[in-house]
């Protein structure tokens, strides 16, 4: 059974791959490698010690960027993420390659020079295992949109803006998690600046043996608890301004609509599970979507058209 696991993570591993290529700020829409480090190699990190977790590198050399872009604090930024610098919103990365999203800032002098690597670093945003879907899978969803909160009570100036997704197909083994990451250089204007967030350095932020990181997927249920690796999410305090979104970026079009009206606000991160949710009473799951496998309380009956096949014993999926 592992053997027959390790042909098939070989054999779509090349479609896993993923690249953050552009940033969507104030409405506009960059493009590819404006003011985004991106690599012409769509491979991931593996080594959670290498000085490539920060804005990769090494195996995946970027390339440099001249451009810095103006964000607003207190407004929602997109990370858009592709298969490679060329694939369109359809090829976003391999649908069967889950896990979770996360954002990182880095407050720095000159975001053209600095490297990344070090200190400086807090976390704005996750996204991980709620309700059976995964981060990774609403970024997919959302044509390769990763919506990021920048927070309205940090200090102005020049930040690193890392995005990052996880891939767990592999996790169960050491190295196995495929880590995808670019970082963006950003100018960040009307912050209020009361707060200073704790920051944490990168590599050091995860441990090989982290359980977000050491992990056999598949063995989860709808209802098992992920950890998310790495710090917590830093949030604005109530004097500090609006405070972002303390678990995941929405997966609509409104997140401020659905964060403050469809949900209550110590759950902030239930409206995307929820659109999920609302298919279940027609047990038609849709494609892509799980669909059978051990431990799997879900539909098993797929869309018109679609057919429930067997990945391996653990999952099942619709295509």
């Amino acid at each position: 059974m592992m053997k027959g696991l390790a042909l098939l993570v070989a054999a779509s591993a090349a479609s896993a791959h993923t690249i953050f290529v552009s940033l969507e700020a104030s409405g506009k829409s960059y493009p590819v490698s404006h003011a985004v480090r991106t690599p012409t190699y769509d491979g991931p990190i593996t080594d959670v010690a290498s000085n490539a977790l920060a804005c990769n590198g090494g195996p995946n050399p970027t390339t440099p960027s001249k451009e810095v872009i103006t964000v607003t604090a207190g407004t929602t930024v997109k990370a858009i993420w592709r298969h490679t610098l060329t694939a369109g919103s359809s090829n976003v990365m391999d649908p069967s390659h889950k896990g979770p999203t996360l954002a990182y800032l880095k407050k720095v002098d000159n975001a053209l020079t600095d490297s990344g690597v070090g200190g400086g670093w807090f976390k704005i945003q996750e996204d991980g295992y709620k309700n059976g879907q995964w981060g990774t899978s609403t970024v997919i969803s959302n044509g390769g949109l990763h919506y990021i909160d920048i927070p309205a009570c940090l200090p102005n100036g020049q930040y690193l803006l890392r995005a990052e997704m996880i891939a767990l197909h592999g996790a169960g083994s050491s190295a196995g998690a495929q880590l995808y990451m670019e970082c963006a250089q950003i100018n960040i204007v009307g912050g209020s600046g009361t707060a200073s967030p704790k920051t944490y350095s990168i590599p050091g932020i995860y441990k090989a043996n982290d359980p977000g990181i050491l992990v056999n997927i598949y063995s989860l249920t709808a209802s098992s608890k992920y950890t998310i690796p790495g710090p917590s999410v830093f949030t604005c305090s109530a004097s500090g301004g609006a405070a972002a979104s303390p678990n995941g970026s929405p997966s609509v079009a409104a997140p401020t609509t659905l964060l403050t009206v469809a949900v209550p606000a110590a759950t902030p991160e239930a409206p995307a599970p929820a659109a999920e949710e609302e298919e279940a009473p027609s047990c038609a799951a849709a494609q892509w979507a799980q669909c059978g496998g051990s431990n799997f309380s879900g539909c098993t009956t797929c869309a018109s058209g679609l057919t429930c096949k067997e990945i391996n014993a653990y999952y099942h999926q619709c295509s």
